[in-house]
């Protein structure tokens, strides 16, 4: 028998641990329940500004394009997901469509997944359509911070230190970011990239994040042509995020491939980044750009359009665990962005979701929980839930 939806929350939690002058991503969430009238409950989050998130899915019907999202849901058979992605995007046309509203949807499809997981016993990968590998494989993003005052030296010891700790925890497949800016010039920045393939080895995959260092495609060719031998499997944020000719002239002369739209949402803007920026990978955060129901369409229109999926995942382990049940159902995935409390120190990131998987000898099993396979740490949200 069914248990259809009976409410839906949104709970913005904080971490004091968080600072504004970083771009620390775990430092904030917006967590979105959904309950059925049985009991269970299903969990998602956005990557957006918490406050405004919840607002958004708060507020009150104005007419049939702004409608309150509790409205359209309230009632529903939440194993619909697909159904009920379309129905939030119609019902929030006037004041959604690619930007607030498509993050709040994501999180309520996520929740829907884990919701609808939970109900019939099934891990969220298999609602996508079941496994389409064996095992899935993580990259783990290394972040030192932003300079506040370090010197670069600092900040290489800090990647260094953060490389070894990633490669203890099983992980063979790192991203390191490079948000140097004007601490370093682009010659120094082709020397401190060396050093660190020279660090890892040539076994393990290495990407870089630039941080949208650029803003001609020219000064960015010039360093990828520099780096290209030290096996980069792909450049991330290297021109500004709007700037898809730049893309396309330098995704057209790099050996590397070229990544971008971690900020874009649906399938009508990730096709803009691949018919006019002609880049190799797109990176959209399935948490932002329309939840687990949309990358899944996503992931299908790079499949046919011969691109990768790889998405953007800086937040807590609830996005970590939204990454793994995407990269099981998605072959256009070789990877993805895990953001390891081993390695980064992030209170939000280690403690909100449990049990955190091991990686061995660079992969992680299948999930195998019903939903997303994680269980919420009430406690911590009920600490520092930010609207009490």
């Amino acid at each position: 028998m069914v248990s259809r939806i009976a409410r839906i929350e949104a709970i913005p939690v904080i971490s004091p641990a968080g600072s504004a002058n970083d771009l620390d991503g775990t430092a904030d969430t917006v967590i979105v329940k959904v309950h059925d009238e049985d009991g269970r409950v299903g969990f998602g989050e956005a990557d957006a500004p918490p406050s405004v998130v919840k607002s958004f899915i708060d507020m009150p019907t104005a007419h049939l394009w702004s409608r309150n999202a509790g409205e359209i849901l309230v009632g529903e058979d939440p194993v619909e997901i697909a159904g009920l992605w379309q129905k939030l995007y119609e019902g929030t046309f006037w004041p959604g469509r690619r930007g607030l509203g498509m993050h709040a949807i994501s999180a309520i499809d996520i929740a829907l997944h884990d919701l609808a997981g939970k109900q019939l016993g099934l891990p969220a990968y298999k609602l996508m359509g079941g496994a389409r590998r064996a095992k899935l494989r993580p990259y783990c993003t290394i972040y030192p911070g932003l300079a506040q005052g370090r010197s670069i030296d600092d900040l290489m010891g800090e990647i260094f230190r953060q490389f070894d700790m990633a490669l203890t925890a099983g992980f063979r497949a790192v991203k390191m970011e490079v948000l140097f800016y004007d601490l370093v010039t682009d010659l120094e920045l082709i020397r401190r990239i060396g050093e660190g393939r020279k660090a890892l080895g040539d076994d393990i995959l290495l990407a870089i994040d630039f941080g949208y260092r650029w803003h001609n495609w020219h000064d960015a060719l010039f360093v990828l042509e520099r780096i290209a031998d030290h096996n980069i499997f792909f450049a991330e944020a290297a021109l500004q995020h709007d700037d898809l000719a730049g893309h396309a002239r330098l995704a057209e002369r790099s050996a590397i491939r070229i990544c971008g739209a971690e900020a874009a949402a649906t399938r009508f803007e990730i096709r803009e980044w691949l018919t006019v920026g002609k880049v190799g990978v797109v990176q959209p955060n399935i948490g932002r750009g329309g939840g687990l129901t949309e990358i899944r369409r996503i992931a299908d229109l790079r499949e046919i359009m011969g691109a990768e999926v790889v998405p953007h995942g800086w937040k807590t382990g609830i996005t970590s665990a939204v990454g793994r049940h995407f990269q099981a159902a998605c072959p256009a995935a070789p990877v993805f962005e895990y953001v390891s409390p081993h390695v980064f120190d992030s209170p939000l990131r280690r403690e909100l979701v449990s049990p955190e998987p091991a990686v061995v000898d660079g992969y992680m099993d299948l999930p195998t929980g019903p939903g997303l396979g994680i269980a919420l740490n009430e406690e911590l949200v009920a600490c520092w839930r930010a609207d009490r």
